[in-house]
């Protein structure tokens, strides 16, 4: 059996750019909303509130927490993009997965959300050249990186937690 934590596999780094891997990362994530939407529709409220895995975030807090990362892996590109070699700031990811607004708040604010940020998100990163991705920033826990190793990421991130809501919904037989 898959491990549930790491539907697609854990994230892992790939240091060299080449333009297939640019679009279809790039497609990815401009798809990121369509796929999101499918895989949270029709589900219920308790099914919303069912957690993808003994001891993980529930479908709803996955949902609000993809708004909240890429909201800021958007602002960290930008930053990345106007400024020499920027420190971007982390954020306790799971404390807001707490707040009340991510454990039991509706989700189409965040869906809604995510759809427009994915749109400008892709618009931007249709405008970059394979050498743009070479920019760098520090980041305080995860060293010394990329745009290219967070377009990486953020391509894997987006298919990981689609695959969260999926894997609980084919588990569970939600789905006809």
């Amino acid at each position: 059996m898959t491990d549930p934590r790491y539907p697609i596999g854990p994230e892992s780094r790939d240091d060299e750019p080449t333009e297939a891997k640019r679009q279809l990362w790039s497609s990815r994530i401009a798809n990121l909303p369509d796929a999101l939407e499918a895989a949270v529709a029709e589900l219920t409220g308790a099914q919303l509130d069912t957690p993808y895995r003994e001891g993980g975030w529930t479908v709803r807090q996955v949902v609000h927490h993809i708004a909240d990362s890429h909201l800021n892996a958007y602002c960290r590109f930008r930053l990345t993009l106007t400024e020499d070699s920027p420190t971007v700031r982390p954020y306790d990811e799971k404390a807001w997965a707490l707040l009340p607004d991510a454990a039991s708040g509706p989700i189409e604010p965040s869906l809604a959300l995510i759809r427009g940020l994915h749109t400008r998100w892709a618009s931007l990163l249709s405008t970059l050249s394979l050498s743009d991705y070479d920019r760098p920033l520090h980041h305080p826990e995860n060293g010394d990186l990329t745009l290219w190793n967070l377009l990486g990421s953020y391509d894997w991130h987006c298919r990981h937690h689609v695959a969260h809501i999926t894997a609980l919904a084919e588990r569970e037989g939600w789905r006809g």
